[in-house]
């Protein structure tokens, strides 16, 4: 199950990691004004994306005793 990657509502291209965590790109967004948007639904616009292996812990630093083995 961990090599298949993670589809679904939450995110695309998860990979679950052997400790339990899903890594998944995480966005920094900008919460639009009332002026700023464009229509229903037009809430954030993405500034930025951040890789999944950036934005968590590598394995091994938090202690989980499943890394450890």
């Amino acid at each position: 199950m961990r090599e298949i990657p993670v589809h679904d509502f939450y995110t695309r291209d998860g990979k679950l990691r052997e400790d339990g965590r899903l890594l998944h790109d995480i966005y920094f967004v900008h919460v639009e004004t009332p002026a700023e948007s464009n229509g229903p639904w037009d809430y954030y616009k993405i500034i930025a994306t951040i890789a999944g292996d950036q934005a968590f812990r590598q394995a091994g630093e938090d202690g989980c005793p499943l890394v450890e083995r």
